[in-house]
């Protein structure tokens, strides 16, 4: 595929990449993205940590910016097609530019950012797994320093897919319904940790109760990644240079910026797609599910939504199910966007603190 189809991929760009992969992109037709997000409780700070240290040419994508209003002052939900339009715009993104996006925890948030793009319709899109230490780690060079301005694109305002977006009121509607029983009923799968799902772990949220949304399934994000050591010495070659001096050739002198402290010395990636395979069975298993509904879920016989604790972990759980290949069918794969923050803190909803009883 050439270059000027905006995409070595074309069309049919991977939902994940690797930094090999990224190094061959033409930097023309490429918009690279850091979508670092943090727990509110994490003493960091993700654009400083940008400014600091990032992939060359790469724009900082704030989620909880980029994001509507919501009622009960919920951050990082999706925003409204002309506030998606108008970010893209800032970046220079053209709806035929190759999106890649990365965090710097490996995989966390850049799937909920992935999710964004493709609800748009822009499927030009990927992340880059492992991310920024995946980069590092594989001698790539970073930059630092205060980026140079981009020249503003046109982006038309695009469409929203509702159809993967979940709101309250379809997910406690859906929460009336055994999914073992009910046919019509979705298949909520819960990404935070098993302890927070039933209800003997806090939640981070200072008086949030834990527990779950009925009939809904455990499924923890943390069980769909792998964890990477970084190498030791970390390579030279991925020493930042400040972006007021692009041409500084790869080199171990003292004049370039070390890396920096909060660079993690491990970093998660996804696992193979037979041992996502082998997670979510075993997960779903655990959690109440039978046979009969795990199928469901892998082989796309029902809708699936992914659930979290404020709507970004649950990209991944999502990311996992579409590298399966779960919703290319007529049954989706969606997001509910509040996620549990949302539904706990309003006092009609119905909280369960136990395992689904096996059928």
């Amino acid at each position: 595929m050439s270059s000027s189809s905006g995409s070595l991929f074309g069309d049919a760009c991977p939902l994940t990449i690797t930094p090999a992969q990224l190094q061959t992109l033409n930097p023309d037709s490429v918009a690279i993205l850091d979508a670092s997000w943090h727990m509110p409780n994490a003493p960091r700070n993700p654009h400083s940590e940008w400014l600091s240290l990032r992939i060359p040419g790469s724009h900082f994508l704030d989620l909880d910016a980029v994001a509507s209003a919501h009622e009960l002052g919920l951050k990082h939900m999706m925003p409204s097609p002309q506030v998606f339009a108008e970010a893209c715009e800032t970046f220079g993104i053209t709806p035929r530019s190759h999106v890649v996006i990365y965090d710097t925890h490996g995989i966390f948030s850049s799937p909920r950012a992935l999710f964004m793009f493709r609800a748009f319709g822009h499927y030009r899109s990927s992340i880059l797994d492992g991310g920024l230490p995946a980069w590092v780690a594989h001698g790539c060079p970073t930059r630092c320093g205060e980026p140079g301005s981009t020249t503003r694109s046109n982006y038309w305002t695009p469409q929203l897919d509702t159809d993967v977006v979940t709101g309250y009121n379809e997910i406690s509607s859906n929460a009336r319904y055994d999914p073992a029983r009910e046919p019509i009923a979705d298949i909520v799968l819960d990404a935070r940790s098993r302890e927070r799902y039933l209800g003997t772990g806090a939640e981070p949220r200072p008086g949030l109760s834990s527990g779950h949304i009925p009939y809904s399934f455990s499924l923890p994000f943390t069980m769909l990644l792998d964890t990477q050591r970084m190498p030791t010495p970390l390579p030279v070659t991925s020493l930042p240079v400040l972006d007021s001096d692009p041409d500084a050739k790869p080199s171990s002198s003292p004049a370039r910026p070390p890396f920096p402290a909060w660079l993690p010395e491990t970093y998660t990636t996804l696992k193979s797609t037979t041992r996502l395979i082998s997670a979510i069975q075993d997960a779903l298993s655990t959690s109440g599910a039978s046979d009969v509904l795990i199928k469901d879920v892998l082989e796309s016989h029902r809708n699936v939504i992914a659930s979290c604790g404020s709507g970004m972990t649950a990209g991944v759980v999502w990311l996992a199910l579409r590298m399966l290949g779960v919703g290319d069918r007529k049954k989706r794969v969606g997001i509910y966007d509040e996620s549990w923050t949302g539904y706990a803190m309003r006092p009609e909803s119905k909280i369960v603190k136990e395992d689904n009883v096996k059928v």
